[in-house]
């Protein structure tokens, strides 16, 4: 069910303004620089350096000056962080902050996907664990992921671990063959969006974007896929809107937009994204705590295969 988005009014609340100004504080302190995803929540985005999907923070932590990182997100983001800086400390405030659709692949599924498909290269969606990396050529994010694959002269490609995300591909560039590994990866969150969500918006009118993480069944049916990095600019001359992502994207769009009608998807919440709260980052910035390590049997090769998407953009 569509739910009309109201965003909070963090920046006013006494509570967050001495969280800030701490937060402000021990960053400059400590040359810290924090980065975090667009689906971390408003008062964590309100504190953050640097907002973004995963391929504007991959892009800015290669481009960091800082010596220390902090990745408000997912452990996959802190890791990409890591791989590419490998000599700096690289913070995440909840250690425990996994990713369901990463946690779908496997270091063993991409080698037997490789040993049955010789030679075929192997596309690596940025929301995968470090040893998943090591093992593929190239990684891509949802904003680059068509980008990415058409840079690949192979006309038959593996690409895991999301399959709608790949489904999505598949259509821009039909004359490739494009094999999912696993079949049936999926982000819970978006893949729970179904074609009723759809129905539910034309009823209310509007446009609707939709996160390449989506079925093909909404997808297809949306008016705009894009990934978050790209919605503010594809809803800029629309009045109403139904954004279909993980809700927490909603307050970046409001606050550019703050006369815009949009609606999110009820229940569109990543519990792990969520895990960051101002409590947890306090901790984790005071102390210096949840330092991300990659195992150096995976990281040069992992961090070749980020640097590879990195020199197309």
């Amino acid at each position: 069910m569509p739910i009309r988005y109201n965003a909070p009014d963090i920046i006013n609340d006494p509570a967050w303004m001495l969280f800030h100004d701490e937060v402000k504080r021990i960053k400059s302190d400590k040359g810290m620089l924090i980065l975090a995803h667009n689906y971390q929540s408003a008062d964590i985005l309100e504190v953050a350096d640097i907002t973004g999907d995963s391929l504007e923070l991959a892009i800015r932590a290669q481009q960091a000056t800082e010596e220390i990182i902090v990745v408000c997100g997912v452990r996959f983001m802190a890791e990409t962080a890591k791989l590419l800086n490998p000599d700096k400390k690289v913070l995440i405030p909840r250690d425990d902050a996994g990713c369901p659709l990463a946690d779908q692949l496997t270091p063993e599924m991409i080698r037997e996907a490789k040993a049955r498909y010789p030679g075929a290269p192997f596309v690596i969606y940025v929301n995968s664990t470090a040893a998943c990396k090591a093992e593929s050529d190239i990684t891509c994010t949802s904003s680059n992921a068509e980008e990415i694959v058409r840079s690949l002269p192979d006309d038959l490609v593996l690409f895991g671990p999301d399959s709608n995300l790949a489904a999505f591909v598949q259509r821009q560039i039909p004359e490739k063959k494009i094999i999912s590994v696993p079949d049936g990866g999926n982000c819970p969150i978006h893949n729970a969006i179904t074609r009723t969500a759809i129905e539910e918006a034309q009823m209310i009118g509007g446009y609707i974007v939709c996160h390449p993480e989506c079925t093909p069944e909404v997808s297809i049916a949306a008016d705009a896929v894009v990934s978050t990095g790209k919605m503010k600019a594809v809803i800029a001359d629309q009045k109403i809107c139904h954004v279909f992502t993980e809700t927490s994207m909603l307050y970046l769009l409001q606050k550019a937009w703050p006369d815009k009608i949009l609606y999110g998807v009820d229940g569109a919440v990543c519990k792990d994204m969520q895990k960051t709260r101002a409590e947890s980052l306090l901790d984790c910035i005071t102390q210096e705590i949840s330092e991300i390590t990659i195992d150096e049997l995976h990281a040069p090769r992992a961090r070749s295969a980020i640097e590879k998407m990195l020199a197309l953009q």
